[in-house]
């Protein structure tokens, strides 16, 4: 009877360290799936970008070789990845084959240490010289005069020197957006957030007629695209609904998790996208800027102005006053030595 008893007290303990045991190993397993799911969390940037270099990073690289486009003569300073440098970003209207406009300039500066960018808007109507065609005219017309003076060259070129002219800045990089495209990048996002309170009609007899809806949550790539288009107020806020839409595009990039979408959008980006920096450089500094935190912090300026008819055409004429205010503005951005605290923020 002992005997019997002592045997089930001992097949009652085996059973409870039994229990124990699988208990012990349940728990530890649990926590180390913890450890694995806050690691994900708090490295997620770190993971992604792991995961970017190990399935993506060869392809975008591919990609953006089509969409490399060096202009003869101009060479690029190498410098370390968290230098501020100059962009001029081209919103470039065109359709077809037909010979496009810039018409929105942007003269941007990156400070990819403060995950930082300040967008100096140039209104496509400024009337300025045009460096190496012998005439002042507006802005905009330099895109396409130095398209047609050279197509194996095309407008940045020409762009660039007429900017850099009026601003006394050297642009150290340039890159250009055809809007056309855009229709189909947004749609692939699934749509864009953009601030629209009133409906837009374009009603005009001369202009294209669309309406588009206000306080809707996303809009088409159609919309997004007549939206930057419209232009029966002013250039003045027509310009601003670009810099606009260049932000949300920006942030509904920075908002998708699908990694699966990006060979579809650097297909799209490839044949409506051009620039000088280098691919690689372009991948590096993007990974240094995802690892940051937040999306980057944007500031705005638009050159001010006043219309004037010259010759019976409308021309914007800059103040020397507001000029002489952007030098002051950009040297302030552009030195290394600007704590981001001394950075100079417009209103």
């Amino acid at each position: 009877m002992q005997t019997e008893q002592h045997a089930n007290t001992k097949r009652n303990t085996s059973r409870t360290t039994t229990r124990k045991k699988k208990w012990i190993r349940g728990f530890i397993w649990l926590g180390l799936v913890t450890v694995l799911v806050l690691s994900a969390f708090v490295f997620r940037k770190q993971l992604a970008v792991f995961t970017f270099d190990a399935l993506m990073s060869g392809v975008v690289e591919n990609k953006l070789n089509e969409s490399y486009k060096p202009i003869e003569g101009r060479q690029e300073v190498d410098r370390k990845i968290t230098e501020p440098f100059s962009v001029l970003l081209l919103g470039v209207d065109q359709r077809d084959d037909e010979i496009g406009r810039a018409d929105t300039i942007i003269y941007t500066i990156v400070r990819p240490q403060d995950n930082k960018l300040l967008f100096v808007s140039i209104p496509r109507d400024t009337y300025t010289e045009i460096v190496g065609h012998g005439s002042s005219d507006k802005i905009n017309h330099a895109y396409a005069f130095g398209s047609v003076k050279d197509n194996r060259i095309g407008g940045p070129q020409m762009t660039i020197a007429t900017v850099s002219k009026l601003l006394d800045r050297d642009i150290h990089h340039y890159a250009t957006i055809n809007f056309e495209g855009f229709k189909d990048v947004v749609d692939t996002m699934g749509g864009v957030k953009l601030p629209i309170y009133e409906d837009i009609i374009n009603k005009a007899v001369v202009h294209d007629k669309f309406r588009i809806q206000a306080n809707k949550p996303l809009y088409s790539g159609l919309e997004a695209l007549n939206y930057v288009r419209y232009r029966e107020d002013s250039d003045m806020n027509r310009t601003e609904r670009q810099r606009i839409f260049l932000k949300a595009i920006m942030d509904r990039a920075i908002e998708m998790e699908q990694v699966s979408k990006i060979t579809e959008l650097m297909d799209i980006m490839g044949k409506n996208f051009t620039t000088d920096m280098k691919p690689r450089s372009i991948i590096e500094l993007a990974k240094y800027m995802f690892q940051a935190e937040g999306a980057p912090s944007i500031s705005s300026y638009m050159l001010h102005g006043d219309g004037k008819r010259m010759h019976n055409i409308w021309y914007y004429i800059p103040e020397e006053e507001d000029i002489n205010y952007i030098k002051t503005l950009t040297n302030n951005w552009l030195n290394p030595n600007t704590a981001p605290t001394e950075l100079i923020i417009p209103h």
